[in-house]
């Protein structure tokens, strides 16, 4: 079974590298009602989160996971708006989320849950990792308006 595991992670590691996740929310779709609070307290809700946030769920024991969120952590350095246009969402048990709380709270908001949670039930987060942006339409409604932010482009250019 190990095995298996194994393969479907390194199966949709090579699926991330041909072009972005494919099971990853489509660009346009609404975003659930969620209330949550980040590992600090912080609340967050859909009526929380501002035009331009950048949401990425991560899991523990996730081989790509392991690599992006480094990466997450650079990118969120120089992201205009700092904390507040960023959320990450460690998908696991909150033991074995520490290592991914302990580099990412410093840069980002951090919410850890199990995998049916507000956030990944919401965002309908199926894989990890998945690094998405969110925006309001005119009706006020939060839609995901890119589901694959690239972590190694400045922040200004990937808007």
């Amino acid at each position: 079974m190990l095995g298996v595991l194994r393969r479907l992670r390194d199966h949709s590691a090579l699926l991330a590298d041909r072009g972005g996740n494919p099971f990853a929310i489509a660009v346009g779709q609404e975003i659930g009602e969620f209330e949550t609070s980040t590992v600090d307290g912080e609340p967050i809700s859909q009526d929380l989160l501002e035009d331009g946030t950048v949401v990425a769920f991560f899991s523990p024991g996730c081989g790509p996971c392991e690599t992006e969120v480094p990466r997450f952590a650079d990118f969120a350095e120089t992201a205009p708006g700092g904390r507040k246009r960023l959320l990450a969402v460690i998908v696991g048990e909150t033991g074995d989320a520490t290592p991914f709380v302990s580099a990412l709270c410093a840069v980002s908001r951090v919410v850890v849950e199990d995998r049916n949670g507000a956030l990944s039930t919401a965002f309908r987060a199926t894989a990890y990792p998945t690094v998405l942006r969110v925006g309001r339409e005119d009706t006020g409604q939060l839609v995901v308006t890119a589901n694959r932010v690239p972590l190694d482009r400045p922040v200004t250019a990937a808007a």
